[in-house]
């Protein structure tokens, strides 16, 4: 963790504790720190998504959707060398995204969890919705709480995530 992450992050129990000068809202954290990912799980989510931060590791990943592939396949699909396919596909077996299979001398790789491949279907849908009108920013359309009738349907504050009601 970068000393600024741990400075950012040592921060956070100095503002549990009490409520900020000028802060009027109802103060939530206390009540919500307990529902927090533990630092173990955090770091590693953290590292799963920094290895899918690549492009080029995307790309092996869109092209193993489809089923399993030799190495050489997916350097031809990626445009890559096989060598610089093979340090890629290191690095994603090592965050167990993919398994290998060897057949003799071919090493065959596949997505090890259909959870990866749903994990960038939803990145996917969340990079292809269409952008709002005002600038590049979708909280311009995101109801205010305090001035909503209730009749909107957005999640409630104290709603856990996932158990919206109808």
């Amino acid at each position: 963790m970068s000393s600024c992450s741990y400075i950012h992050m040592s921060r956070i129990e100095e503002r549990l504790t009490g409520a900020t000068v000028g802060c009027v809202g109802p103060h939530l954290a206390a009540a919500r720190k307990p529902l927090l990912m533990g630092e173990r799980t955090v770091e590693a989510l953290a590292d799963t998504f920094r290895v899918l931060g690549d492009p080029t590791r995307v790309r092996i990943l869109d092209a193993l959707a489809g089923g399993e592939l030799c190495v050489c396949d997916i350097a031809s699909l990626v445009g890559i060398s096989e060598s610089a396919a093979s340090h890629q596909l290191r690095l994603l077996r090592g965050m167990r995204l993919v398994r290998p299979r060897r057949a003799g001398r071919l090493v065959y790789y596949a997505v090890d969890d259909r959870h990866i491949l749903e994990l960038l279907r939803q990145a996917l849908t969340h990079v292809e919705e269409p952008r709002f009108a005002i600038g590049d920013s979708r909280v311009a359309s995101v109801p205010d709480p305090s001035t909503s009738s209730g009749s909107s349907r957005a999640r409630s504050r104290d709603e856990p995530r996932g158990e919206a009601s109808s």
